[in-house]
């Protein structure tokens, strides 16, 4: 069913809405992990213990609202939501956070929102346009020359061309966010937004919680990583998705996924202050350009089968 008007703008004001609260997820994670000269909390324990903080708040959650059990159909579903964007992106961004800066992250996952958009059209059988793809390969292109143009020295052009192993965990890590995104959406059209993160936090608690004491910090660390860590859990992991997830089921996956071209920008803005990170020319203008051909790539037909009326969402 073809969204009604008033449904795309709140749709398009809830992603708004958890695009800010996930700008800030790189520059927290960073602060979190610390650097290779100055490691904080480890990228494993970061991902598994902001998913068992998370839970904890979920089961409250499901408990407060009498949230009835996910049906047989929908587990599957769930199963790949908490794969992509509880086990996998937190995982792999962890780890890689170490190794680069917010402002060089902010760029590599820049082409998000097309990923998203194209996962989206294949789950719902559309039929995205030649356009579409051709934008889809130039935003990549340009994610994989600035990772091979940074593959030497940071902050500097490396003399080395080659893409280093934390870009690759960042690319995987999107298409793991793509995959999440367009199967939480897919589920909020059939049961509330909230219980649909909610779920997918507790089905992954079995491996979580295992993980999250077994890497538990042997040495103390900072205050402000914690604090870093807390953020991650709570908004990053929860409450962000409240917002992600209704707006891409009210205002569909492929049209709210835009707004999030203001996620690499909001990132390395808040990178600035939050790390004393520096936004140079050609970081920002590789931003630019990877904004530029995903907003160009938006644009592009996207054909719909006909479309059957989704269930009503279980209150």
């Amino acid at each position: 069913m073809t969204p009604s008007p008033a449904d795309i703008r709140k749709g398009l004001w809830l992603g708004l809405l958890g695009t800010v609260i996930f700008a800030v997820t790189l520059p927290a994670t960073r602060l979190a992990v610390g650097t290779p000269e100055a490691p904080q909390l480890s990228g494993l324990f970061i991902a598994m213990g902001r998913a068992v903080v998370a839970a904890a708040l979920s089961a409250a959650f499901l408990l407060a609202t009498r949230a009835p059990l996910p049906r047989r159909g929908e587990r599957w579903p769930l199963a790949l939501t908490a794969a992509g964007v509880v086990l996998g992106f937190p995982l792999l961004t962890s780890v890689a956070m170490r190794h680069v800066e917010a402002v060089h992250a902010s760029v590599i996952v820049g082409v998000l929102p097309l990923a998203t958009a194209a996962v989206g059209a294949l789950l719902h059988r559309q039929r995205p346009s030649t356009g579409f793809w051709l934008c889809a390969g130039a935003g990549s292109a340009l994610v994989v020359a600035f990772a091979v143009l940074r593959s030497g020295a940071p902050g500097g052009l490396g003399a080395g061309l080659s893409i280093q192993p934390a870009d690759g965990l960042l690319l995987a890590a999107m298409l793991c966010a793509a995959v999440g995104y367009a199967q939480g959406a897919r589920l909020s059209q059939r049961m509330r937004a909230e219980h649909v993160i909610c779920w997918a936090l507790l089905l992954a608690l079995p491996v979580t919680l295992p993980l999250a004491v077994l890497s538990w910090p042997a040495a103390p660390v900072k205050a402000s990583a914690w604090w870093a860590l807390g953020y991650v859990a709570v908004f990053s992991m929860w409450l962000g998705f409240f917002a992600w997830y209704r707006g891409l089921a009210l205002g569909g996956t492929v049209r709210v996924s835009q707004v999030q071209l203001l996620q690499p920008f909001l990132s390395m803005l808040f990178a600035v202050p939050l790390l004393g990170e520096r936004l140079d020319a050609v970081t920002a203008g590789f931003g630019l350009a990877v904004i530029s051909v995903v907003f160009i790539g938006r644009k592009m037909p996207v054909s719909a089968p006909p479309a059957s009326r989704p269930c009503a969402p279980r209150l």
